[in-house]
């Protein structure tokens, strides 16, 4: 069957699943395969659950003609989520799809632009943390004809990978949060970061009118985005199309933007002066799809972030500030550096391990310890990962269930709290989440 062949069943049956636990009726599903399971074997369950369609890639799964033998799943899906996407080039207006990628604050920046641009236009989205090789044609998949504009997140560990994820997405406008320190062990090296997020604006420079929402303040951002047809600039710069400060940070973060805006106060629910690039940028690509200024802003105050990032969590007397849903040195060293800098008393670090850094995971563990130890805290408690293989004066929990045990014991009052680590290190469950 070819790909033309099936996505007119697709259009028959517009949804697609992978897990028969999500199944609905109608759906196609896709069995993909991973190291640990093989969706094969449920392709027979998915079809006795209402499944329009099961497509397979074993012949011995076969289940008559609502089975479709391919080559490889996972590839058809690809080239599926690439022909759907090439539907939006032939509507009497090309739909904007807007790509984003970065090391730190892409999910943040995702959701305030989708926040800004639904506010006037019928805006598809990434759903959660669906950036991966299957969760971004999922996310294409779900994107229906009447789409005016959709913003997909990008997330990357090695080289490649981004290059991989613009062939089907198509991307005509991309936006790179920042080049740090993250997934070390794929990348080798924040040179080999900047090599494989930038194939996000490789990919714009190939196209006539490909356009770059560009952070000014980050010269190699500069430099990366050379070549690249519409390059639209935000920053602190007096030289960017958007320019904004941070005017306070505690406790939520208030952006006063003086180019870009008529009334330039913005008052985000965000925690922390390093969203705002985020916010900036959702200014930005609001102001280029000419969203009203008013929306713009309403949008942007009213997003409050959730799942563990910049999260304020009041309890009882204490604010913690609960950025638990994944780290890196640069992200760590922001979130230490902007709590550091908080006028208030009492401040208390919880950091968990810091994960895919490879060969410089003990030396970027070390420096996140050095880093600490230029402040005064009150208490320190680092858990779990390399922060075990080094020596140090502070708190040591071997993972957050200890650090939990912990946390009840001392019974706080009128502390702030800063909880941080990476995914795998599931700090949250120190507050009981």
């Amino acid at each position: 069957m070819t790909i033309e062949q099936l996505y007119e069943l697709y259009k028959q049956f517009p949804s697609v699943q992978t897990d028969t636990r999500k199944l609905k009726a109608g759906d196609i599903f896709f069995a993909l395969k991973g190291e640990n399971f093989n969706g094969n074997r449920f392709a027979k369950q998915a079809i006795e659950a209402g499944a329009s369609y099961a497509v397979i890639d074993e012949k011995e799964f076969s289940e008559g003609e609502k089975t479709i033998l391919v080559d490889g799943v996972l590839e058809t899906l690809q080239q599926l989520a690439r022909h759907h996407r090439e539907q939006f080039n032939t509507l009497p207006r090309q739909v904007p799809f807007i790509a984003i990628t970065g090391s730190n604050g892409k999910t943040t920046t995702k959701e305030l632009i989708h926040a800004v641009l639904s506010s006037t236009y019928k805006t598809y989205t990434t759903e959660g943390n669906l950036n991966n090789h299957i969760g971004i044609p999922l996310t294409i998949l779900k994107i229906k004809p009447d789409a005016e504009i959709a913003v997909i997140e990008m997330g990357a560990n090695h080289i490649g990978e981004i290059a991989s994820y613009c062939k089907y997405t198509l991307p005509t406008h991309g936006l790179i949060t920042n080049c740090g320190k993250a997934h070390l062990e794929g990348f080798g090296s924040v040179e080999g970061v900047k090599k494989g997020k930038g194939e996000l604006f490789d990919h714009l420079r190939t196209l006539t009118h490909g356009t770059a929402f560009v952070m000014w303040d980050y010269d190699y951002l500069q430099e990366m985005s050379k070549g690249i047809s519409g390059i639209i600039k935000y920053g602190t710069r007096d030289d960017a199309h958007v320019i904004g400060n941070v005017k306070k940070s505690e406790p939520y973060l208030e952006v006063a933007i003086t180019q870009g805006l008529d009334d330039g106060l913005i008052q985000t629910q965000l925690v922390g002066d390093y969203n705002l690039p985020n916010v900036l940028a959702a200014v930005t690509v609001g102001k280029t799809f000419k969203v009203g200024e008013e929306k713009i802003k309403s949008a942007i105050e009213n997003y409050v972030p959730s799942n563990s990032r910049s999260q304020m969590v009041i309890k009882g007397t204490n604010k913690i500030i609960l950025d638990a849903y994944n780290a890196n040195p640069s992200s760590m060293k922001l979130a230490i550096e902007n709590f550091a800098g908080l006028p208030v008393n009492n401040k208390i670090l919880m950091l968990g391990g810091m994960a895919e850094l490879g060969k410089e995971s003990l030396n970027e563990h070390k420096a996140i310890i050095d880093l600490i130890g230029r402040s005064k805290w009150q208490w320190v408690a680092l858990v779990g990962g390399d922060f075990l293989k080094l020596q140090h004066s502070f708190l040591s929990f071997e993972n957050s269930q200890q650090a939990k045990e912990w946390w009840q014991q001392q019974h706080f009052e009128n502390t702030h709290v800063l909880i941080k680590g990476s995914r795998s290190m599931q700090m949250e469950k120190i507050l009981g989440n």
